[in-house]
């Protein structure tokens, strides 16, 4: 296995349909403007209540990816 040195961002995705909607949502963001994504790991979920339901999904998530 070679070893990589990779660089950490935290980014916020957001869903009405899921926690993991909002994960994609991130991921799938975050590499139209990155390379080489790696890994993840949720920080936090909260959500957004309204009329007594849940509106929204929120999930702050860290990316690892590699740089060269």
């Amino acid at each position: 296995m070679s070893e990589h040195t990779y660089k950490i961002i935290e980014v916020v995705g957001s869903s009405k349909t899921s926690i993991e909607d909002a994960i994609q949502s991130a991921i799938a963001t975050a590499g139209e403007s990155l390379g080489h994504l790696r890994w993840f790991q949720v920080v936090e979920t909260r959500g957004l209540i309204d009329s007594k339901k849940v509106a929204y999904y929120q999930v702050t998530i860290k990316i690892g990816f590699t740089i060269e």
